[in-house]
């Protein structure tokens, strides 16, 4: 298993240095330059000032000096500093990091428990009215837009009901109930549908009839040999949306207001912040990189001929 987590981790090398090149590429391609816009109309009269901020910021150097140091930057946590902010990227970063992830944790919880139980429900129930119920909600889940969910939450549980703020982060752990309930019962919903499908896929394989027909009981034959073989597409499939709740709940951020990651870069793609965009876009490269290694230790657990392949 040892072998198998370091082989894997030395993968993830070819694929940072990949992923370096393109966010460096993409964020130097961009026509206009940063310091211009960052200055305004002021940019025009301050050629000097100009300059001076070119040159603290190294962009005054060439292009493989920049990427050299870029490259050394992450390998020491540096992602530079913020135009905007004045401030190092990483500071801000860390500061807005731990709203993100309770609220994509908790997304995630609900995402399971409501997914999860509703698909094992569809599929041990199948073609009963519990399973045509279930899918029929799965189905207007999948195709619900998010800020509709949102709004109709917001005025439901917020403006009504007054159990929860609109809006901000003034009460704490409050304050994300909407946004991650939002999030929990969208990803609730493909939950549902893929459960159902891959656990009726395995409940048709010859070995759990054999299990059937060794007259164990259908709790044990569902939930100890038929349940953990269907996990292993579920789990890709929650490895992503882990990385998209952690990385792509911006807009929610910006509905509920909320100052998390995905508003930052947000906020940074408005304001031009080169760094900041840079250092954001290689923050969330790195969360996808270390969720698909976290998966593929998980693959192993589940299926343990993956670890010889």
């Amino acid at each position: 298993m040892t072998a198998y987590i370091a082989r894997r981790f030395l993968q993830m090398i070819p694929v940072f240095i990949l992923v370096t090149v393109i966010t460096f590429t993409l964020m130097n391609v961009v026509p206009g330059d940063p310091v211009v816009t960052m200055l305004g109309p002021r940019a025009a009269s301050q050629k000097s000032l100009v300059e001076r901020i070119r040159h603290e910021y190294g962009l005054d150097q060439p292009v493989y000096v920049q990427y050299l140091r870029f490259v050394s930057g992450i390998l020491h946590g540096n992602f530079g500093k913020s135009f905007f902010y004045r401030q190092p990227v990483m500071k801000l970063i860390l500061e807005r990091l731990p709203i993100t992830i309770a609220l994509a944790v908790s997304a995630m919880i609900i995402d399971l428990v409501i997914g999860i139980a509703a698909g094992t429900i569809s599929a041990i129930k199948q073609y009963s009215i519990a399973d045509y119920v279930g899918m029929l909600i799965a189905l207007a889940g999948v195709s619900m837009p998010s800020f509709w969910l949102a709004l109709l939450l917001q005025l439901v549980f917020a403006y009504r009901l007054g159990l929860f703020p609109v809006s901000g982060f003034s009460e704490g752990l409050r304050s994300l109930a909407l946004p991650a309930l939002t999030l929990g019962l969208l990803g609730s919903a493909s939950t549902a549908r893929m459960t159902r499908s891959c656990l009726l896929e395995v409940l048709r394989e010859d070995y759990v009839r054999t299990a059937r027909a060794k007259g164990l009981r259908e709790r044990v034959v569902i939930f100890r040999h038929a349940f953990r073989n269907a996990l292993i597409p579920l789990v890709t499939m929650e490895a992503i949306g882990f990385g998209v709740y952690l990385t792509g709940v911006a807009f929610l951020e910006i509905v509920f207001g909320l100052p998390g990651v995905g508003k930052l870069l947000l906020d940074a793609t408005f304001n031009r912040d080169l760094f900041l965009i840079q250092g954001d876009v290689m923050f969330c490269a790195f969360i996808f990189l270390f969720v698909n290694l976290a998966v593929d230790i998980l693959y192993a657990f589940l299926d343990p001929r993956i670890r010889y392949q």
